[in-house]
């Protein structure tokens, strides 16, 4: 594309932490390329280019790398960016993150609209903290977000836990799903896998998610434990994070180790799922529980805690899998059971629709950059 066209079009910009992570960095990167594949030349500004999500990032999306150690660190840099780019608009993923952004737009007096997405049932992640800095984030969000133009929670639990501790203008609040279906994610759904336990027919159980307390992997255990105590069955987690030795440890008190593998984080979950009898989520709380999406679009069953928030809601009350009370070992159990037993239905494509990349990126271009008459996002270039 030559350089009058491309400087004719409105640059938005979607800042995060790095590519290191789950759900919310890869949400951040798929935003950039649904807004990219409209037509807007897109920044991802990421406060450290770190992270194996790196190699994801198309063509289509500027990296912009603002080199910082902390994300607090990158308020700097982000502030000179808004100040040399001008972008028309920007988005901005995670708490922490979306405090720096909203901080870096008064700094830099920058006039363009500000999105921040809340990705996090704020008052259980304040509640449950080990660090001071989550502990103190309501207070942080109280003061800094009623600066955005727009604060949006991935669920409507989290929008709900949003309104009541911030007290937010409604009218600035939003629910728009974080981008979890693509194009891509039945191929991938279809890549063979090279583990021994799902050549045979091995019922298998799979969860993922960041080996920390917010997952309660303890509970999931426990209740695998109970249920090869009377039927034959496997486990695996993929997944990565602070808790492995304290997980290792259960695994080997619970005399489970024959039947209990943690993978560690895997490129490609997909085809994992798509080949268990169940995915399993044990979490205390959660925002949006991306892997639940994800596991409805491999087609395979579901069992979820009914944590706040999102698993009731993306599950429909219990229509598209199996809800049990949180921490309740002998339910979750009971659960996996009945999915061996082939008691558990798969759900329908409805279930994971309202999630696919297009229509998220629908839903954020009318915040960003407005409505034309007709209801949908103007042209992305420059009037």
């Amino acid at each position: 594309m030559n350089e009058s066209a491309r400087s004719s079009r409105k640059r938005l910009a979607v800042f995060a932490p790095s590519m290191v992570g789950g759900g919310a960095e890869r949400g951040a990167l798929k935003l950039a390329e649904g807004l990219a594949e409209r037509g807007y030349d897109v920044d991802l500004v990421l406060a450290a280019a770190k992270g194996s999500r790196l190699t994801e990032i198309p063509p289509s999306v500027r990296l912009v790398d603002l080199d910082a150690r902390r994300v607090l660190t990158s308020l700097p840099g982000l502030a000179r960016y808004l100040r040399r780019e001008k972008p028309h608009a920007f988005a901005s993923v995670l708490d922490h993150t979306n405090v720096v952004a909203l901080w870096a737009r008064k700094v830099a007096r920058y006039p363009g609209r500000v999105v921040v997405i809340e990705q996090n049932t704020l008052s259980m992640a304040a509640a449950h903290a080990t660090s001071r800095r989550t502990r103190m984030m309501p207070f942080f969000v109280k003061h800094f977000y009623p600066w955005a133009d727009y604060v949006v929670g991935v669920s409507s639990g989290v929008a709900d836990d949003l309104e009541r501790m911030v007290k937010l203008d409604p009218h600035k609040v939003r629910v728009i799903f974080n981008p979890i279906v693509t194009d891509d994610l039945g191929e991938k759904a279809r890549a063979p896998v090279d583990h021994p336990w799902f050549a045979g027919d091995s019922s298998v159980f799979v969860a993922a998610g960041r080996l920390r307390p917010q997952k309660d992997f303890p509970t999931l255990f426990r209740a695998f434990a109970k249920l090869r105590s009377r039927r034959s069955a496997r486990l695996v987690v993929l997944g990565e994070g602070p808790e492995r030795e304290n997980l290792e440890a259960l695994i080997e008190n619970l005399d489970i180790g024959s039947d209990v593998q943690l993978l560690g984080a895997k490129s490609n979950p997909y085809a994992y799922m798509a080949r268990s009898v169940a995915f399993v989520l044990s979490s205390r709380w959660e925002g949006l529980p991306t892997v639940l999406v994800e596991a409805l679009r491999c087609g395979v069953p579901v069992i979820a805690t009914d944590c706040p928030s999102g698993s009731r809601e993306i599950l429909a009350d219990g229509r598209y899998g199996t809800l049990v009370p949180v921490g309740d070992v002998d339910a979750l159990a009971l659960a996996m059971e009945a999915a061996i037993d082939g008691r558990i239905e798969r759900g329908p494509e409805e279930s994971w629709r309202p999630y696919e990349l297009r229509a998220v990126v629908d839903d954020f271009l009318k915040l960003l950059v407005g409505t034309d008459s007709n209801g949908s996002a103007p042209s992305p270039t420059m009037s």
